[in-house]
């Protein structure tokens, strides 16, 4: 458990000393993808320093929230404990109530291969995907997904790391073609919350048919969404 101590009894004060520091959240983020070494760690994370991550690891390990495993042709690697997983719903519902203030993208913000990953997973909608199949490539920047829904089980939903190569930790990479090749800007984060339509994604540049069925752009809109996000407004501080 982290050092800090906010001298509470509390639910919410235990869970905050736990993974409250500063890059906790992300780490857990990161893990929720999959196991991870230290060095994929750090790679999704450019920005933290090494003792930070070493330090934030230790303290989740010690929370009971991450442990260390040795991993067959991996060497040793991170990952949640049973305890650890619990926190995915509440992480991606902090994707979903975050997504709603996120507004345009700075110049030095980066899109991770399991931020994005991490992302559709928070805007995924199970009741629209239960009827539906569909096979997607998606690029934004260097980051290449490939992402399964139905795929015979009703509401399912598989991402898969095409580029950069994703972490040795076994799993095979898809059979196939996908049904289309979508590359965004991070612009589509407008797309995601109904700000535009699949059409005026396309028609400004937000997206791009790469090639196959640009028909399929209508089932990523209906199952990836994140409803309401405009309304959310910031609201002034109290003087």
């Amino acid at each position: 458990m982290a050092a800090r101590s906010y001298g509470q009894y509390c639910g919410v004060t235990t869970a905050v000393e736990l993974v409250g520091e500063r890059w906790a959240m992300l780490i857990v983020r990161d893990l929720l993808v999959g196991p991870r070494r230290f060095t994929d760690l750090k790679l999704g994370l450019p920005r933290i320093p090494t003792n930070v991550l070493t330090t934030r690891l230790k303290e989740l390990q010690e929370g009971g929230v991450v442990r260390r495993v040795p991993l067959m042709n991996c060497g040793l690697v991170y990952e949640l404990t049973e305890y650890g997983r619990r926190l995915e719903p509440i992480v991606l519902a902090l994707g979903r109530w975050g997504f709603a203030q996120m507004g345009e993208p700075g110049l030095d913000d980066i899109v991770t291969a399991d931020s994005l990953t991490i992302a559709l997973r928070s805007a995924f909608q199970m009741d629209a995907a239960a009827t539906l199949t569909a096979d997607y490539e998606l690029h934004v920047g260097d980051v290449v997904l490939r992402v399964q829904v139905g795929d015979g089980i009703p509401g399912r939903l598989a991402i898969t790391q095409l580029a950069p190569p994703a972490p040795p930790m076994g799993g095979r990479l898809p059979a196939g073609d996908p049904g289309v090749v979508i590359a965004a800007g991070r612009g589509i984060r407008r797309l995601i919350s109904g700000e535009l339509t699949p059409i005026q994604a396309l028609d400004e540049g937000v997206l791009t048919v790469v090639r196959g069925d640009a028909a399929l752009l209508d089932r990523f809109a209906a199952t990836f969404r994140i409803d309401g996000a405009l309304a959310a407004t910031r609201t002034p501080a109290a003087v």
